[in-house]
């Protein structure tokens, strides 16, 4: 079964292709047939391929947030590794290319955070996969706003602020703030962020 997304005729939107009754060798074939290409991002669940070629405004989000978070680390004084899409795979059962991921305080196989960036969710369960691949929290963007999850006990909970021991003190709603301002003003979301860091 392959489900088109009728928003693939903008080229400013995700073009998104769902393929199910994928083997696990299949999909490595598909993803050596795309190469290096960072304007594809493969995952796999269930024998589900799920193909996302992001659009400009999704590619913004993602960068918007990677940026404010770095930010927020650097003025919080946390060490952080920004992987980005690093591929984070479990042999034979998924695989998964987040928007961005991050280690915080020391380098991990397992990166601490993924986060994507939703505009075509589709009917795939995205947080399956990363249960599978053990992502201690996942982060996504829709609409506007972030949801959080945490693993417990091999299933995710929903969660209202992050975690993470390094941020902890990091409010969600600020950011989601920041993130919305920088649509339109990346230095007036870098600002506002800094001026409430430092009210704190």
């Amino acid at each position: 079964m392959v489900q088109l997304q009728p928003a693939q005729l903008n080229p400013s939107a995700d073009q998104r292709i769902v393929h199910a009754d994928i083997t696990w060798q299949q999909f490595k074939l598909i993803r050596t047939g795309f190469g290096k290409s960072r304007k594809v991002r493969l995952f796999y669940y269930n024998s589900i391929v799920e193909i996302l070629m992001p659009g400009r405004e999704h590619e913004l989000f993602s960068r918007l947030i990677g940026f404010l978070i770095g930010l927020f680390c650097l003025e919080s004084g946390i060490e952080f590794e920004p992987l980005g899409s690093t591929t984070q795979e479990r042999e034979g059962e998924a695989a998964a290319e987040p928007d961005e991921s991050y280690c915080f305080g020391v380098s991990k196989a397992t990166p601490d955070l993924a986060i994507e960036v939703i505009f075509t969710s589709g009917s795939v369960n995205k947080l399956q996969r990363y249960r599978v691949l053990e992502i201690p929290e996942v982060w996504f963007w829709e609409d506007g706003l972030f949801s959080l999850y945490r693993l417990r006990d091999l299933d995710y909970e929903a969660i209202a602020h992050s975690e993470i021991p390094e941020l902890t003190h990091l409010n969600i709603d600020l950011l989601t703030r920041c993130v919305l301002i920088g649509q339109t003003s990346r230095l007036d979301a870098a600002n506002t962020l800094r001026n409430a860091l430092k009210a704190q």
